[in-house]
């Protein structure tokens, strides 16, 4: 798996759906020098586990706004099952009332080169170049600072959901550190305010 932590964060423009509207040309170049962004990827629209983390991520959305934090979505689903998705209820497995972007990879390109994308290419008996496994996207996050550098990456198993506390643990990190230049340290946890209640 490739590293992209101390890296540009690769570059794309594609389809994706923003509150219930398509964008033609999305890209993360809008955010530069503006907004961190939390970039993230699932595997497929209408499955079992997926639903409840781009679900999770909407409900935790105003957290991540008020550390000035953009949250984006992948899939190698097309713009039109986002659609779809989009316009099932929650109680029927869609994801309804979601407003950040979902960003659409049916080229599979935006995964691969975020190297996050399943399967891989060999050669069969004859010679002949196959693609084995499932061409569809692991778990993967990455916060990505102002500059368009990755910060941090985890990648998951399709089977192993994510943590939304540990995604906000490690924007307040980044930011502590790029505040006050101090390393962050085992389980670090964001300062309470002097006078705040504990």
């Amino acid at each position: 798996m490739a590293v992209l932590v101390g890296k540009r964060a690769p570059s794309f423009r594609a389809k994706a759906v923003i509150d219930g509207h398509i964008e033609d040309e999305f890209s993360l170049d809008r955010y530069l020098g503006k907004k961190h962004v939390l970039f993230y990827f699932y595997p497929s629209d209408f499955s079992a586990i997926c639903p409840t983390e781009v679900l999770a991520f909407q409900d935790r959305l105003a957290e991540f706004e008020a550390k000035n934090v953009a949250v984006v979505g992948c899939s190698t689903d097309s713009h039109n099952a986002h659609l779809a998705w989009y316009q099932i209820p929650r109680n029927q497995g869609g994801i309804a009332g979601v407003t950040y972007p979902l960003v659409a990879d049916a080229t599979k390109t935006i995964s691969a080169n975020y190297d996050v994308l399943g399967g891989h290419y060999d050669y069969n008996d004859a010679g002949e170049m196959v693609f084995v496994g499932s061409p569809v996207a692991y778990r993967g996050l990455f916060l990505i600072d102002k500059d368009g550098i990755v910060r941090h990456q985890v990648v998951n198993d399709r089977p192993l959901g994510r943590s939304i506390d540990e995604a906000l643990r490690m924007v307040a990190a980044l930011q502590f550190y790029e505040t006050n230049g101090e390393a962050c340290p085992v389980d670090w946890k964001e300062p309470t305010p002097q006078g705040a209640l504990r």
